[in-house]
């Protein structure tokens, strides 16, 4: 299975692979956005490019338990998430390529380098309170 798509019976696959410091690649869509469908080609695509990374199709309405209040603006939205650090969030093109660039920018960094680049603005700060799908899968 190259894209796991999030439903209330495989949280624990996710929260494994997470508390096995593994790195996940989320896209945050929902059913009903034509762009979500579209991208979900360059996703499909992007996995089978990375099978080390556990890819994550989740959509927001169906999961909106997991998702909370979490703001997401503009759909796609990709969040990568390495354990418990949030790398990064934010909406991205349709293009392939730069959601490569940037998984493959976040994957470069040392443990180290993400934990302190989680702390280093309060936009990042908020990513690990408010979008870390490890803690909010506890809370669930």
């Amino acid at each position: 299975m190259l894209i796991l798509t999030l439903d209330n019976d495989n949280h624990q696959e996710l929260a494994t692979t997470l508390s096995e410091d593994g790195w996940v690649a989320a896209c945050l869509c929902a059913a009903w956005c034509g762009s979500c469908r579209e991208y979900f080609a360059n996703f499909t695509a992007l996995a089978q490019r990375h099978p080390h990374v556990q890819f994550v199709w989740i959509d927001i309405e169906d999961q909106a338990e997991l998702i909370g209040d979490l703001d997401v603006d503009n759909f796609p939205t990709l969040l990568i998430q390495r354990g418990d650090v949030v790398a990064f969030l934010g909406p991205v093109e349709m293009d392939l390529r730069l959601a490569e660039r940037i998984l493959l920018a976040q994957m470069e960094k040392s443990t180290p380098e993400l934990q302190a680049e989680a702390q280093s603005s309060t936009e990042r700060r908020h990513w690990q309170l408010e979008a870390n799908l490890l803690r909010r899968l506890a809370d669930i």
